[in-house]
């Protein structure tokens, strides 16, 4: 077990090499505490200085994952990682994301889709990649047919 000091010097060591959430960062630090109340005082107290921060971990995070996930991927994400929704709703508002599908299929696929059936198969990609089916409709040029048949 780690004695207080020791504890926050883990825990500026876990930060140093990148951003946490509160929750993932307790995870962490649990197995090493030697009693909850101390865990929950050292986070708070790396709270009070700013050094953890919910909002930037789920900026930089969103950031990071919008270069090939859609908003709903990254939200799952995030709630995973103990953001809360209205935090990470705030921050996957912000940015395109219909010029974002398109960008990960241009660096995915060369050529454009010239069956049926490669639409369909990109469309179930960006769909995977957590895409709502109006981005995907954008992304791929169809029109507001619920099917992939036109040609």
């Amino acid at each position: 077990m780690d004695t207080p000091q020791e504890l926050k010097a883990r825990a500026l060591r876990y930060l140093v090499r990148r951003e946490h959430s509160r929750d993932e960062l307790a995870r962490k630090l649990s197995p090493h505490a030697e009693s909850p109340e101390i865990l929950e005082g050292t986070l708070d107290w790396l709270e009070s200085t700013s050094r953890l921060s919910n909002q930037r971990f789920a900026e930089a995070r969103a950031h990071w994952l919008a270069r090939k996930y859609g908003v709903a991927k990254i939200r799952q994400d995030l709630a995973s990682k103990g953001i809360s929704e209205e935090l990470s709703s705030r921050i996957t508002c912000a940015g395109d994301e219909l010029a974002r599908a398109k960008a990960i299929l241009e660096r995915k696929y060369r050529a454009p889709a010239a069956t049926r059936e490669e639409r369909a198969k990109r469309a179930r990609f960006l769909q995977s990649r957590g895409f709502s089916y109006d981005t995907i409709r954008g992304a791929l040029g169809l029109s507001r047919s619920p099917n992939f048949s036109e040609e």
